[in-house]
């Protein structure tokens, strides 16, 4: 069963057919001649958001787990077979999916459509002891590389915590705590398997120098037979009220190279016209060189060598507005804290300039076209639309949303949100003997964690 979809304005031409197989599982496909590649993405609707108490951390030591063979796949085969036939591959984890993604030479499709299908068909057949707790052990390595032993490494994660309460299921990241990791059996991967991993949980788009009628047939082949599982449990509701109603704030005292101010705020969820708003007054103070913070802090004060400030968009919860600001040598962190919200507030008060207002949607378009003009990110575009709004087609035409946001909404949801009332506050202080540095630890990456 499937249907076409007419090209829609302001979709740069590009357009996608739907279908879903008589299991459940969703297909995007979008034909795109241009380059001889094609891209397999597989969505799976299943995230740390998810997750219960006490075994933070499964949706994304499964990602791995996921990568241990299957049952005609072997070991390390996945990667061996995608690489050997000149394409590359790798998964992701964050707080509302997981994903797995190939790129190939498009006369390869066949074999990443059939590697995609034996896993989620047949992965259990290979899931034992040794594989579990060789790839925990990756997962803990990851955590201490990238969050444990790092400047600012558990920033992000301190931040969410303070932002979404205790029990919330957006309260822990998809690292997971290593006591949880450690307590993860077995039977605890398996059933997650069984619940999470079935076809009607799952969206395939299959994107680029493709026949259509063919990659169709493939899939019908391969994913048709794998049966469907209604024991999916609906994640837990994330809704909270839209401001915090007061400052939660920590004082972090750790070998770092400066004093740092970081905060969180609570903004629109995600596929929301206010939620564009938020990406566009966010974009105006902190995204890059030409924005007001780093004008402020960095040009003309002097006092901050990196400030940014940037949305991490949620669909289940209200997103986070995340600000990053690393101090020069010498600066307090109150000085650089009232800087701050001295601009918060005039925006607030003031609103975009035009010329900021059409610098700003310029920067999220160009962001937009980037992402659609690779065959892996239009691919990974479709699904995120399908499975967290329920229509691939809004991915072809979200940069219009953008465009139509007024200065007067981005000014209100500023007014509205970007609130000292309205955050969590972390404040890195260098322990002593802490070396004072211009350079600053590479951020943490937000969105997830991959399988490499």
């Amino acid at each position: 069963m499937g249907h076409t979809a007419t090209e829609q304005a302001g979709s740069g031409g590009l357009t996608a057919t739907e279908h879903r197989l008589a299991n459940g599982l969703r297909v995007v496909l979008s034909e795109d001649h241009l380059t001889p590649v094609a891209a397999v993405c597989l969505w799976y609707d299943v995230g740390s958001r998810h997750e219960v108490k006490g075994r933070t951390g499964l949706a994304h030591l499964f990602e791995h787990l996921m990568f241990q063979g299957s049952s005609q796949v072997k070991g390390n085969g996945h990667f061996e077979l995608v690489q050997g036939a000149g394409g590359s591959l790798n998964g992701t984890t964050s707080f509302e999916r997981t994903n797995y993604f190939e790129t190939m030479p498009a006369h390869q499709v066949e074999l990443a459509l059939w590697l995609e299908a034996d896993r989620m068909g047949s992965l259990l057949t290979a899931l034992d002891e040794e594989s579990l707790e060789n790839q925990r052990d990756v997962v803990k390595n990851e955590r201490r590389q990238r969050y444990d032993n790092v400047p600012y490494g558990t920033a992000f994660e301190r931040l969410v915590a303070m932002a979404y309460p205790e029990g919330h299921p957006y309260h822990h990241t998809p690292i997971g705590s290593m006591a949880d990791l450690d307590a993860a059996s077995l039977e605890d991967a398996r059933e997650f398997f069984r619940t999470y991993y079935a076809p009607n949980n799952a969206v395939l788009a299959v994107v680029g120098d493709i026949d259509p009628e063919q990659t169709l047939a493939w899939i019908e082949k391969y994913f048709g037979t794998i049966p469907s599982h209604d024991g999916k449990r609906p994640p837990r509701d994330g809704t909270l009220p839209d401001v915090i109603g007061g400052q939660l704030r920590e004082v972090v005292e750790e070998e770092v190279p400066a004093r740092a101010l970081m905060a969180a705020y609570r903004l629109p969820h995600d596929g929301t016209r206010e939620a564009d708003a938020a990406d566009l007054a966010l974009t105006v103070l902190g995204g890059g060189e030409s924005s007001r913070l780093h004008n402020r802090l960095v040009r003309r004060d002097r006092t901050a060598v990196a400030a940014g400030f940037g949305l991490l968009r949620l669909a289940g919860a209200p997103s986070l507005g995340w600000l990053d600001v690393k101090t020069s040598a010498g600066v307090e962190v109150p000085d650089i804290e009232a800087a701050v919200d001295e601009e918060l507030a005039r925006f607030a008060e003031e609103g975009p300039t035009p010329e900021e207002m059409e610098r700003a949607q310029a920067q999220l378009e160009r962001e937009w076209l980037d992402r659609l003009a690779t065959v892996g990110g239009r691919a990974d575009e479709l699904c995120r639309y399908a499975v967290l709004f329920g229509d691939p087609q809004l991915a072809l035409t979200a940069v219009e949303r953008v465009l139509q946001v007024t200065a007067e909404e981005v000014r209100a949801v500023a007014q509205a949100r970007l609130r000292p009332d309205n955050r969590a506050v972390l404040v890195y202080e260098p322990v002593q003997g802490a070396q004072q540095a211009d350079d600053t630890a590479e951020d943490n990456d937000a969105e997830g964690e991959s399988a490499q």
